[in-house]
């Protein structure tokens, strides 16, 4: 759903009459995406409440994930005062003060790829709500958030599957 209507509050006041059907046509065929007019123009300028639900849901996975990294950082813990229960690949040598320790940096990497999701959901919540009337000028802020934890997580799961969970 796309929320045009030829004027900055989406009323098409002052336009031609087709302006919409026409504008969001040209920009279905110009990006090959089934674009179609959004049903209450003034309802969709003013909630960016469909962003959110992305972004939280992004964050829930994040926090999925983070119990996982910690699951295997604390089963793994060891070799002699841990739980040592499952030995994570070596990705790095180890430590320097604790013979036989594999430090369990894919967990700590996936922590801190999650923990930067989580951040990133809170600058959505607030840009979601700062808008006022049907001019949310924090668009962009919500926009990069939600790019870059979608990327981040895309980059980085393959990886810790590949690297920590499969071998």
């Amino acid at each position: 759903m796309v929320a045009l209507g030829g004027t900055a509050v989406g009323t098409g006041a002052n336009t031609h009459p087709q302006y919409k059907q026409i504008a969001i046509a040209e920009l279905a065929k110009i990006s090959g995406f089934p674009l179609k007019p959004a049903t209450n123009n003034f309802e969709a300028l003013q909630s960016h409440r469909p962003a959110q639900t992305v972004s939280s849901g992004l964050k829930e996975l994040a926090l999925e994930l983070i119990r996982i990294a910690n699951d295997l950082r604390f089963l793994a813990s060891g070799p002699t005062t841990g739980l040592n229960e499952i030995v994570l690949p070596p990705v790095q040598p180890g430590s320097s003060i604790m013979p036989g320790k594999v430090n369990p940096v894919m967990a700590e990497c996936l922590d801190m790829v999650a923990y930067q999701v989580v951040g990133n959901d809170l600058a959505v919540s607030c840009a979601v709500q700062a808008g006022q009337l049907e001019l949310n000028v924090m668009t962009p802020t919500i926009m990069y958030n939600m790019l870059f934890s979608i990327q981040i997580l895309a980059n980085y799961i393959p990886v810790f599957t590949n690297k920590c969970v499969k071998e």
